[in-house]
C-alpha cells in the first residue's frame, strides 16, 4: 500500500515538474520570437553579472521592438511590400546603376543597421533595397521566426525588383537575414545573380544553444524545448529550420563572410554550410571580427571581397 502511494506521489511530482519545465520553455520561446513594445532596454547577456544572468534565466531576455534609428543620408524612396505582413523598405538609387542589391538585417535589428553596407554598395554603382523584416522597423507584426517565415519577405523583395525589370539582382543578408535568404532560395523561384551570406547559423537549434551559452546557462535540454515551443507558437516545426540543409539547393554563386571571433555562430556551422553549397562559392574570414561587425575593423577588406565577387558574376 505504501509502495503504491509512493509511486503515485512520485508520478504526480514528475508530471507537475514536466508541466512547469514546459511552461518555462514556452515562456522563453515566446520572448525569443516576440518583441515587446514596452520601454525597456535590450538585454545584453555579455555585460550581465551573476545576478543579471540569473534574472535572464528566470525572466527571459528583453527584446524591444527594433526601430530605425537613422535614415539614408541621400535621396531615397520608401517602398511597401506584401509578405505575411506589410513590409517597409528603402530604395536608394545609384546613377546609371549596374544592378540592385537587396539587404536583409539580422535578429533584433532593422534596415537602418544596413545603411553602412548600402553606402559601400552605392559607391560600387549598385542600387540598394533595404528591407525591414516582419516585426521590425516600419514593417507590420511583432514576431520573428528567426528566418523561417522571413524567407517570404526575401521573396517579396526579389519579386518587387524582378517585376520592375531588374535583371542583375543580388541578395545580402546578415545572420538571420542570411538564413532567410537560404530558405527563400530553397522554397521559391528566386534566382539572383549572386548572394552574400554573413554568418548564417546552421540550424535553429544551434542558434538557441548559442542564446543559452551567452547567458552562461546549459543549453540541454532547454534549447531543444525552446525550439519546439517556438515553432509551435509561430506555426512551424522548429527543428526543420536548418540553413545548413537549405544550402544543398543553392546553385547561384555565393560569397560567405565570417568573423573568426564570432561568439554566436561557430566556425563549424560556417564550414558545414559552405561544404553543402553545390554552386560557385567563396569564403572570406576576418581574424579579429565578431558577429557581423565586419565594417568596424575590416571595411576595406569587406568592400574588396564584395566588389570582386559581384564583378565576377
Amino acid at each position: 500500500m505504501r509502495t503504491s502511494r509512493t509511486f503515485r506521489r512520485t508520478a504526480w511530482t514528475l508530471a507537475v515538474l514536466f508541466l512547469l519545465v514546459n511552461a518555462f520553455a514556452c515562456f522563453h520561446a515566446y520572448k525569443f520570437t516576440h518583441f515587446t513594445t514596452a520601454n525597456v532596454p535590450r538585454t545584453n547577456p555579455g555585460r550581465l553579472g551573476f545576478a543579471g544572468r540569473l534574472k535572464v534565466v528566470v525572466a527571459g531576455v528583453d527584446n524591444p521592438r527594433p526601430v530605425n534609428r537613422n535614415k539614408p543620408g541621400r535621396a531615397y524612396e520608401t517602398i511597401s511590400l506584401q509578405s505575411y505582413e506589410r513590409l517597409e523598405a528603402w530604395m536608394i538609387r545609384a546613377p546609371q546603376a549596374k544592378g540592385t542589391v537587396a539587404l536583409f538585417h539580422g535578429y533584433g535589428a532593422a534596415k537602418s543597421r544596413m545603411l553602412e553596407r548600402a553606402e559601400i554598395l552605392l559607391g560600387l554603382g549598385y542600387n540598394t533595397l533595404l528591407v525591414d523584416f516582419q516585426g521590425s522597423g516600419g514593417s507590420g507584426g511583432n514576431a520573428t521566426t528567426i528566418g523561417y517565415k522571413e524567407a517570404r519577405d526575401v521573396k517579396a523583395a526579389y519579386d518587387y525588383l524582378a517585376a520592375r525589370g531588374e535583371q542583375d539582382i543580388y541578395l545580402l543578408g546578415t545572420s538571420l537575414g542570411a538564413a532567410a535568404i537560404l530558405k527563400a532560395l530553397q522554397d521559391y523561384p528566386v534566382k539572383p545573380k549572386g548572394v552574400i551570406l554573413e554568418a548564417p547559423f546552421s540550424t535553429l537549434y544551434e542558434a538557441a544553444c548559442a542564446r543559452f551559452r551567452a547567458i552562461g546557462a546549459p543549453s540541454f535540454p532547454m534549447a531543444g524545448m525552446v525550439v519546439f515551443w517556438g515553432g509551435i507558437i509561430n506555426g512551424f516545426w522548429g527543428f526543420s529550420h536548418q540553413p545548413v540543409e537549405y544550402a544543398r539547393t543553392v546553385h547561384v554563386p555565393v560569397l560567405m563572410v565570417y568573423g573568426e571571433k564570432d561568439g554566436r555562430v561557430a566556425r563549424k556551422e560556417i564550414d558545414d554550410i559552405y561544404n553543402n553549397l553545390p554552386g560557385p562559392k567563396k569564403l572570406v574570414t576576418f581574424p579579429e571580427a565578431g558577429h557581423v561587425n565586419y565594417l568596424s575593423g575590416y571595411s576595406r577588406e569587406w568592400t574588396a571581397a564584395v566588389a570582386e565577387f559581384i564583378k565576377a558574376q
